[in-house]
């Protein structure tokens, strides 16, 4: 039976990885409401990786909707976790719907969140918050990339709200907090202190990252940059940086594409140095 309409509808996932055998093993996999994922599989081998892809097969989210996602790793376990297609943001006229995640790995495990791009429709009010929480030892990689509007279509962002949240902490200690708050037809999205016209955000985190990880992160975009050189709302603009031993990266872009291309890049490289080279790209992000 559906809930009234000013409540929303509710979709957990609970999801458990162990080291068991010499590969990583998914124990748990417990969900409410539309919010479940695929029998994991292994296209790095056996001692790779657990790759799961979260589905949700509603496509999207409305006011007072709330989807929340729990991810434990445990000791010397990997997984990593996509999306099979892009998240939406439906317009609303209710109250504020929730996407939250949140990421517990202990010593010696390896998560990435690697999530297709979250799409707000005009007049979206909508938080993304992320919560990543590390033992000493552990390391996880993830990102978030958001569309303001459909672009494609000549839709732009002039009514609704998006908030993001992301904290990361470590052994419980607070290491990085982001902020944002998108108000749809504000000065922010098109002045040049801000958005300057560009609907695509993307943040990438890497935790726990050594100042040679952040210069592989930069080099591997490198290339990219010289196709964008003018000062235009059209260009691509990405930076990293390292804040208390989370290397940070932040781009701006015209399209999704163009964020994702780069942010797959500096991924593939902090992998080959932390010795993972095996075949990581999910499949079905060719779909």
């Amino acid at each position: 039976m559906s809930p009234p309409p000013d409540e929303g509808w509710l979709a957990q996932l609970d999801l458990r990885f162990v080291a068991r055998g010499g590969r990583s093993v998914m124990t748990r996999s417990r969900h409410f409401g539309p919010l479940r994922v695929q029998r994991p599989f292994y296209p790095e081998g056996p001692a790779g990786p657990c790759h799961v892809y979260m589905l949700h097969p509603p496509g999207g989210v409305v006011g007072s909707d709330r989807l929340e996602l729990t991810l434990r790793a445990g000791p010397g376990s990997q997984a990593l976790l996509t999306t099979p297609g892009a998240g939406k943001l439906y317009r609303t006229r209710g109250p504020l719907a929730t996407i939250s995640q949140r990421v517990v790995a202990a010593a010696g495990a390896y998560v990435e969140l690697l999530p297709q791009e979250t799409i707000a429709f005009r007049g979206a009010d909508a938080l993304l918050d992320t919560t990543i929480e590390l033992e000493t030892g552990a390391r996880a990689v993830g990102w978030d990339i958001v569309c303001l509007g459909r672009p494609a279509a000549g839709e732009r962002f002039d009514a609704g709200r998006l908030r993001q949240r992301i904290e990361l902490r470590v052994d419980g200690a607070l290491r990085w907090l982001e902020r944002a708050d998108y108000r749809g037809g504000s000065a922010l999205l098109d002045a040049p202190w801000g958005l300057h016209g560009r609907p695509v955000i993307g943040t990438m985190w890497c935790a726990p990252a050594e100042e040679a990880e952040l210069e592989l992160a930069r080099r591997a975009c490198a290339a990219l940059e010289t196709e964008d050189t003018a000062d235009t709302a059209g260009a691509t603009r990405i930076a990293f940086t390292r804040i208390r031993g989370v290397l940070v990266g932040r781009c701006l872009a015209a399209s999704t594409a163009a964020v994702r291309d780069r942010f797959e890049r500096a991924w593939l490289a902090l992998r080959a140095h932390t010795g993972l080279q095996g075949v990581a790209r999910p499949r079905v992000w060719n779909t």
